[in-house]
C-alpha cells in the first residue's frame, strides 16, 4: 500500500509514500503491518497520519524522535486482505491471480504466472513453464481474459516469444 519515507519534524513523524489511488485512499485503512526487507512484518499501531501539502505523514507507536522514524525508513506498509475493498467487476488484485494457467489466444499453454514485476511504462507478469520464463506486459492489450472458474489467464502473445 506504500512505504515509509525519511523523517518528517522532530516529534518521529515520517514522510510515507502512498501507492494507493488516490494518494490519500491510503488514510482511510486503520490497521497497518510493517514488512522490513528481510520480510520480517510487525503491526503498526499509528498514533496518527494526515495528509501534509501534497504527501502524507504519520507518527507511529515507539517513534518518539527522528532517529527513531529514520530506522523505519524503507518498510513497505501493508494492509490484511480483509480490510481491502471487493474490486470493481471485471477487476482483480494481481495477487489473485497468481497461480493461473496462462495461454495465448490460439489456446497455447504459455505457463503458469508466478508473479509481477513494476516496471516504468507498465507492470509486467512473470509467466514461468518449467525452465522457460517469460515477461508479459500487464495490459488491457496483452491481457484477454481471466477465467476465475478455470483459473486461467487468456493472453495476446505469440507462443515463440
Amino acid at each position: 500500500m506504500g512505504r515509509l519515507g525519511r523523517p518528517h519534524g522532530v516529534k518521529g513523524w515520517s514522510h510515507v509514500e502512498s501507492w494507493t489511488d488516490p494518494p490519500q485512499a491510503l488514510l482511510r485503512y486503520r490497521h497497518w503491518v510493517l514488512r522490513a526487507p528481510d520480510g520480517s512484518r510487525r503491526p503498526a499501531n499509528r498514533q496518527g497520519v494526515r495528509a501534509q501539502g501534497s504527501g502524507i505523514v504519520a507518527r507511529l507507536d515507539g517513534c518518539e524522535t527522528p532517529e527513531q522514524a529514520s530506522a523505519l525508513a524503507g518498510m513497505v506498509i501493508e494492509v490484511a486482505r480483509s480490510d481491502l475493498p471487493a474490486p470493481p467487476p471485471g477487476e482483480y488484485y494481481r495477487d489473485d491471480l497468481l497461480g493461473y494457467a496462462v495461454r495465448n489466444l490460439e489456446g497455447v499453454p504459455l505457463g503458469m504466472l508466478r508473479g509481477y514485476i513494476d516496471m516504468p511504462a507498465n507492470p509486467v507478469m512473470v509467466v514461468v513453464d518449467g525452465e522457460r520464463e517469460r515477461w508479459l506486459p500487464l495490459t488491457r492489450q496483452h491481457l484477454r481474459r481471466v477465467d476465475p472458474v478455470a483459473r486461467e489467464l487468456n493472453v495476446d502473445w505469440p507462443e515463440d516469444f
